[in-house]
């Protein structure tokens, strides 16, 4: 049955989060930093990987071999103009803020602290889960009909990551399971109307795009740097956009 790769990633989240936050307040501050320093180590080897796609044969032979890059920075400051002008980055803060108001009721021990790490929990592990090569292909090829196996084994990742996310910043972390069936579900329905159409080239330019953002991911969980990269979301829409127009341009 279409969807229930996605169905399986969001039972993952839910359960790896529960878990983490079972033990979340067991652990003394500096280890849960640490595991979240670890989760944003690994956010940035995981978007190098995905980055990795510039490089694709079939990317470069319909695009040009100079290209690939400059469509990638095109997408991201195009869609990253487009994300900041519609705020989705503080709309998904609001999200994140109205459902810790709706799920939790208000009392003297809820601090500003833990209000932030509700939503931070979200917002992050929303952006991690949702934009990774694993999300994009795996719910493409589900909808094609070609199986659930790169779901599941991302359902495998994310139910480990969710554990550790959550042991860190809470409860915020299980509702980034309605961002993955939102998002995935999305690219599944897509798969199944229009993905036998979609090129290898178009779907390298939205992994190495992903590759980009979460290498953005990593710098927040990190502290390095507050990336705003729920604003550039809509890049993932403008690469395959702008590699369809160098291609046509091409003539390939």
């Amino acid at each position: 049955m279409r969807g229930i790769g996605t169905i399986l990633n969001m039972v993952a989240i839910l359960i790896g989060s529960g878990l983490g936050v079972l033990i979340g307040h067991r652990l003394p501050q500096r280890t849960r930093d640490t595991v979240t320093d670890a989760l944003g180590l690994v956010t940035l080897v995981i978007g190098a990987l995905s980055i990795v796609a510039l490089t694709s044969t079939a990317f470069s032979d319909s695009v040009g071999t100079a290209a690939p890059l400059l469509i990638v920075l095109g997408a991201l400051v195009i869609g990253g103009i487009i994300g900041s002008l519609l705020q989705i980055e503080f709309r998904l803060e609001q999200v994140g803020s109205w459902l810790q108001h709706k799920l939790s009721r208000k009392s003297a021990g809820d601090s500003d602290d833990k209000r932030k790490r509700f939503v931070e929990g979200f917002v992050d592990a929303s952006l991690v889960f949702c934009i990774g090569p694993l999300a994009i292909l795996g719910a493409l090829n589900d909808g094609l009909g070609l199986g659930i196996e790169q779901l599941a084994l991302k359902s495998t990742l994310d139910g480990f990551a969710s554990l550790a996310f959550a042991a860190s910043l809470g409860w915020g972390v299980a509702l980034s399971a309605l961002s993955v069936g939102i998002v995935q579900g999305a690219f599944t329905i897509l798969g199944a109307l229009v993905g036998s159409v979609l090129s290898a080239a178009l779907i390298d330019a939205i992994t190495a795009t992903g590759g980009v953002l979460l290498i953005g991911v990593g710098l927040r969980l990190l502290k390095i740097k507050s990336v705003p990269v729920g604003d550039m979301l809509p890049a993932l829409i403008v690469a395959p956009l702008l590699a369809a127009l160098v291609a046509l341009f091409m003539g390939n």
